[in-house]
């Protein structure tokens, strides 16, 4: 199978080559305009499935480079500017995050953690919901990949649990019975958990970057005060909702905690690789709350909690050399930093806002906030990935509404929420999405429908809840 589809790359050439040649605007530099071209190009691409968007970020390193974009005349310090995302600390938070799920899976102890719920919640349906969904919020400081905690943890026994009750993918008049809405409510349950802690998904860390460009500090600690409440009410209220407009057929389960207990058997006590992957959260999540006290970021906890990991032989070296997910995510973050970061740093970004600015004609920022939110997570529909929505779009919007007056904390944290919470919208908006969706209990208009009810509800939450708090705790 080949991965680069000639055809959609002349495409996305064919953008970006149109984009350099048009007229630079005033006001703004060359350079930026001509890295602002590569950059849509590279977003495009992504978004055509032109090639993996590792080969499209090494395209955009090359032309980058080429063309001495970032130091004109100097090709040395051209190539190393260009590739300095690679030495950026949020890159590499990323990157160890994968390395830690990895931790979760190979010990079972993200299975016994989801198995310890059920046992406790799964008497009912919705007890059932509740008992899988408060797993992956329980692992979702610990685990930064939403990918893997939903894809590699939760969606394997939420398919198994809705297979021991005769709701089988592979027969349609099974699937409202139990798998149709524990697929929805999983995946919802997991963006939640995403927006809550800043190490919930991948993306998290970048808006973190985009936001320190601009002057903006967050922190862990800072991201999961503001988002705490929002984020309990929103895991409350949703199975709730979800249940109430997508019920499924079948609403005593039982046999569920049985089935659980029985699981917990098989696997036994606990054992020592568990015990020390235990031991990892606990120091990992103690770390990034206190962080601050010590003077110590969620890069440096992260790599700490891997060295544990590789020293007491929960993970080995080889673990880490063929976790391809990581090493690939890195490369094609750090590409996309580097220019989303090149562009303010070459004045782009400000250009761009004071031009949006002016079109606004001074709106007042009360009425500007909620319309931004809502210019973002709508415009998730033409993106593939939330990786690449947050890099085109989350710096633009959130110097466009501080400069109409938003208060610019406020602004970024709620951008950051609603890069997990957009990705409701469609099968292919998060990635733990396409491994649901793949599952065949949701078909693609009930995907949709829904996915758009749950996200706007679960959007007036955090507007309203969300925003309420953080200025009752003056977290902006």
């Amino acid at each position: 199978m080949k991965e680069v589809n000639l055809g959609k790359l002349a495409i996305t050439f064919a953008v970006g080559a149109a984009i350099w040649f048009c007229p630079i605007p005033e006001g703004v530099v060359p350079e930026a305009w001509h890295l602002f071209a590569i950059f849509v190009a590279t977003i495009f691409g992504i978004i055509l499935k032109a090639a993996p968007m590792g080969t499209m970020c090494m395209i955009a390193v090359g032309l980058t480079a080429g063309f001495q974009l970032l130091a004109p005349g100097e090709p040395g310090k051209s190539i190393t500017l260009s590739l300095k995302g690679f030495g950026d600390k949020v890159i590499w938070l990323i990157g160890i995050s994968f390395f830690i799920a990895r931790g979760f899976i190979k010990t079972g102890l993200g299975n016994r953690i989801a198995y310890l719920f059920i046992k406790v919640f799964g008497k009912t349906t919705l007890g059932l919901a509740y008992g899988i969904g408060l797993a992956d919020l329980v692992l979702a400081p610990a685990i930064p990949s939403n990918t893997a905690r939903g894809g590699g943890i939760i969606y394997p026994i939420m398919k198994a649990t809705a297979l021991n009750f005769d709701s089988d993918p592979q027969k349609p008049e099974t699937h409202r019975k139990l798998g149709s809405f524990l697929t929805l409510n999983c995946y919802y349950a997991n963006l939640i958990g995403s927006a809550m802690f800043l190490t919930g998904t991948a993306s998290n860390p970048m808006c973190q970057k985009f936001a320190a460009d601009m002057g903006l500090k967050i922190t862990w600690m800072s991201w999961a005060q503001a988002a705490i409440i929002p984020g309990l009410v929103a895991f409350l209220l949703m199975p709730l909702v979800l249940y109430k407009i997508f019920p499924p057929e079948l609403k005593k389960t039982a046999d569920a905690p049985r089935i659980a207990t029985e699981k917990l058997k098989e696997m036994g006590p606990f054992k020592g690789s568990e015990i020390l992957m235990l031991i990892t959260f606990f120091i990992l999540l103690g770390l990034w709350i206190t962080g601050d006290l010590f003077s110590i970021d969620a890069t440096t906890t992260a790599f700490i909690g891997l060295a544990i990991l590789l020293l007491s032989s929960v993970l080995t070296w080889e673990d880490v050399k063929s976790e391809k997910g990581a090493w690939d995510t890195i490369v094609w973050f750090a590409v996309l930093v580097m220019m989303a970061s090149s562009l303010n740093e070459l004045g782009f970004i400000k250009w761009f806002s004071s031009l949006i600015e002016a079109q606004m004609g001074g709106l007042d920022w009360h009425y500007a906030f909620p319309i931004i939110l809502g210019v973002y997570f709508f415009s998730h529909y033409m993106f593939a990935s939330a990786t690449a929505h947050v890099a085109a779009m989350y710096a633009a919007l959130l110097a466009v509404g501080i400069s109409l007056g938003v208060p610019g904390l406020l602004l970024a944290l709620m951008l950051g929420f609603t890069g997990s919470l957009y990705g409701t919208l469609t099968h292919y908006g998060h990635g733990p999405a396409p491994v649901f969706f793949g599952s065949g209990y949701v078909d693609l208009k009930a995907w949709w429908i829904y996915g758009l009810v749950i996200g706007l509800f679960l959007m007036l939450i955090f507007l309203v809840v969300g925003t309420s708090w953080m200025g009752l705790i003056n977290a902006y």
